[in-house]
């Protein structure tokens, strides 16, 4: 049976967390005194679902609750992996072809950012965070159970409308041992990631159907044929790599003021180069401060406000994501 959607765990699989996920705990084991010491005893709650774990070192529901929330709001505020190497075009390769989710124990806010950061936030149909609940079992029911969620997002904020996906498997790429039983346990594929948390003989004995030791190996996993289909992929990402990001800031993108400053920044400098070839083949001497204070510093002050313009207009998008191709071209003029 063909794939319907393809879902990614998030902190091993797509990023890198043993190191940054266990200094972001270490604050919330000191605070509600939980006996895990150690990274190792850390990773070992993800060998089922890392909440149920939680809760299991807690003395009440209400304490595990209020460990829960304080550890979600670490990763909201200073949770930073570094992205997988080669995810970021594995993602853009299956958005063309599958609807992608994310599904994670992580903070929405965290992943948003991260998933912003790298250009592919508008590659994911649907995001499942720690927020909206603990079971990753009962996330991937809704999946299979609701036909909506084969509508995919081609990098753009809208849904594709009217797709007809009536392939019912789901496919669950992850690092962890507990993710994959609970795959396993709704009848959903599980496909297993030989760089995070736990290792290829584990997940492969939890019922992961392989392993891929790379990246690359998901696309031949899930794309055999290369991507190839018969129909033209209709995902910006397969064409140009570019991936629709809306950016935070109310109001236009502020480009048009950048290329104008930009512009406008370069014809000074060209001016006032023109400018100084005159004034030294009229004086036959270099282009010397002292002997044009008053042009020199009409151009001195130009060149200024231009900068500070340029500044100006680029500080607008400062917040927003810049996204490059490979040949180093944003998604914009």
């Amino acid at each position: 049976m063909a794939t319907r959607t393809v879902v990614f765990d998030m902190d091993g699989t797509l990023v890198q967390t043993r190191a940054a996920s266990w200094d972001v705990f270490q604050d919330t084991a000191r605070r509600f005194k939980l006996p895990v010491r150690s990274a190792e005893e850390f990773f070992e709650l993800f060998r089922g679902n890392f909440y149920d774990s939680l809760e299991a070192l807690c003395a009440n529901p209400d304490i595990a609750a209020a460990v829960r929330e304080h550890f979600l709001q670490a990763l909201r505020e200073r949770y930073a992996p570094s992205f997988i190497p080669g995810m970021r075009d594995v993602i853009k390769a299956l958005a063309a072809h599958y609807p992608l989710a994310v599904m994670s124990s992580n903070a929405m806010g965290a992943i948003r950012r991260i998933l912003e950061q790298q250009g592919v936030a508008a590659c994911f149909a649907h995001v499942f965070s720690g927020e909206i609940g603990a079971s990753k079992e009962e996330h991937l029911r809704h999946i299979l159970d609701e036909p909506s969620y084969g509508n995919a997002r081609h990098c753009s904020p809208s849904y594709v409308e009217n797709e007809d996906r009536v392939a019912s498997e789901v496919v669950l790429i992850t690092d962890t041992v507990g993710d994959v039983r609970e795959a396993r346990n709704c009848g959903a594929r599980a496909i297993g990631v030989a760089w995070g948390m736990h290792g290829s003989e584990a997940l492969l004995a939890a019922g992961a159907e392989t392993v891929a030791m790379w990246p690359q190996e998901i696309l031949a996993t899930l794309l055999p044929a290369g991507g190839s289909r018969t129909d033209e992929p209709s995902c910006r990402c397969a064409q140009d790599e570019a991936c629709l990001t809306v950016p935070q800031a109310s109001g236009d993108w502020p480009w048009p003021a950048v290329i104008a400053a930009g512009q406008q920044r370069r014809r000074r400098r060209a001016s006032a180069a023109s400018d100084g070839l005159r004034v030294r083949a009229a004086a036959g001497q270099a282009d010397d401060p002292a002997a044009h204070p008053r042009a020199w510093a009409s151009r001195q002050a130009g060149a200024s406000a231009d900068d500070a313009a340029l500044a100006s207009a680029v500080r607008r998008i400062s917040r927003a994501p810049l996204r490059l191709d490979k040949a180093g071209r944003t998604d914009r003029p």
